[in-house]
């Protein structure tokens, strides 16, 4: 007995070896990256529909800005209740089924948005019920998508993957900024709805006839139906995991850079529309987001390699952070102090830009500390980040009709990525911490 049981290995040896056979190979990466890139544009196509929109239908349904700031904080109601479960999904029948099902169902609601506006006279209610149940659906996304990374993607490869699949949020902002732009203009607001929600329908058609296993999807339907476990029980000690100061340093970070970009991404459309009435609607719409994508995709790179020029993890993760929140908060700052449009677009590219510095920073740092349950952590982590972006979206509505003014917006986005950025520098590691005792300095 004493022979057999030195003959086998710890349990985190057998559930690392486990997971490098679980590992993508170069072509399959390539693939689902590309895949996973478009999936993440079309998940942004449909979340930002709304902020464009906000200002035609405010005018059509008769909405001050406070009402129009509980419109698109709605979103971030359902948002922030379905974080952890998407993690803990992810983590459990497999990431890619997670994303399949949501994606099939908000492309679904987001096609009848418009409908729903139209049902009846309450068109507030409806509007916020629409988006309460989109936010519901893309509460998913991302921590499966975590989980799903770390799990196929090599160590080695997860911060240029992670920031190559994160600028889809980017070009799909800047997608719906120009066609969104040119289809208000053209078709009404209504037409913005239909081109988003079918895009991601088409995109779930793919997915499914050609990169997935219909019988293994088919399992995962069933065993979501009957809500019994797919998978043993985990062993991870959350007691010891949320004892860690690292830990809650990446919460902290991530609850900061995600409620500053929601923010942003809610009321900058607004800011250029009232603040420069003249200007065209597709410059600011597509501009920052434009920039975005090219920085997203060098931050990636730039991590990756200065990792492998032997620069320390946690070093090369903190500095993305000072990029991503540090320097993206000062241009922020600035938006709210100039009257010249060619420059607020340039702050708002550079603010805009440097957040993606983030997806090789803060996102992939949460991998580095749990990559067994990247996908329940990132969840706990987004889930506090989506319930400060509820509070930071109303508050930027009610502080612009108290004061008047921009300028508080954008002091309150400095603030909040300030004190993210000063609890990662000072606590956070890239050391695991989901394995047992015996077995984390290994």
């Amino acid at each position: 007995m004493l022979s057999r049981s030195l003959m086998q290995p710890p349990p985190d040896e057998t559930r690392r070896d486990a997971a490098e056979n679980a590992q993508w190979s170069r072509p399959e990466c390539q693939v689902w990256t590309g895949t996973l890139l478009l999936g993440t544009c079309l998940l942004y196509c449909a979340r930002v529909t709304m902020p464009v929109c906000t200002v035609a239908m405010s005018q059509d349904f008769g909405w001050n800005k406070k009402e129009a700031g509980i419109v698109l904080s709605s979103f971030f109601w359902g948002y922030c209740l379905t974080q952890v479960v998407g993690g803990h999904l992810g983590d459990r029948i497999g990431g890619e089924k997670v994303i399949l099902l949501s994606a099939s169902t908000w492309g679904s609601i987001t096609m009848a948005t418009p409908l729903l506006a139209h049902l009846g006279s309450a068109h507030l209610v409806s509007m916020v019920f629409s988006r309460v149940l989109i936010g519901l659906l893309q509460g998913v996304y991302f921590p499966a998508l975590t989980s799903l990374l770390s799990q196929r993607v090599r160590e080695s490869e997860r911060a240029f993957t992670y920031s190559t699949v994160g600028a889809g949020s980017q070009f799909g902002t800047l997608v719906t900024g120009v066609v969104g732009s040119l289809l208000l203009d053209w078709c009404g607001w209504q037409s913005v709805f239909y081109f988003s929600g079918g895009l991601t329908l088409l995109w779930v058609c793919y997915v499914y006839r050609y990169l997935l296993n219909e019988k293994d999807l088919i399992l995962a339907l069933g065993v979501l139906a009957q809500g019994l476990p797919v998978a043993r029980p985990s062993k991870v000690p959350w007691r010891q995991l949320f004892r860690k100061p690292s830990v809650w340093a990446a919460v902290c970070s991530q609850l900061s850079s995600a409620c500053s970009f929601f923010i942003l991404l809610s009321w900058l459309p607004t800011f250029f529309k009232e603040t420069f009435p003249h200007s065209k609607g597709w410059v600011f719409n597509v501009v920052p987001w434009l920039v975005a994508i090219p920085a997203s995709l060098f931050s990636g790179f730039l991590s990756d390699h200065l990792i492998s020029q032997g620069y320390g993890t946690i070093t090369v993760r903190k500095s993305m952070q000072v990029m991503g929140l540090g320097l993206s908060s000062v241009f922020a700052l600035c938006l709210g102090h100039t009257s010249s449009f060619l420059k607020a677009v340039v702050f708002a590219s550079a603010s805009i830009g440097l957040q993606t510095f983030n997806h090789s920073g803060i996102s992939v740092n949460i991998q580095d500390l749990a990559p067994s349950c990247a996908g329940f952590l990132f969840g706990v982590a987004n889930t506090a980040g989506a319930l400060a972006g509820v509070v930071g979206v109303c508050l930027g509505g009610y502080l612009i009709e108290a004061t008047g003014s921009w300028t508080c917006v954008f002091n309150l986005v400095a603030v909040i990525s300030n004190l993210g950025l000063g609890t990662f520098l000072v606590f956070g590691q890239a050391q695991r911490v989901d394995l047992s005792p015996a077995h984390e300095d290994l």
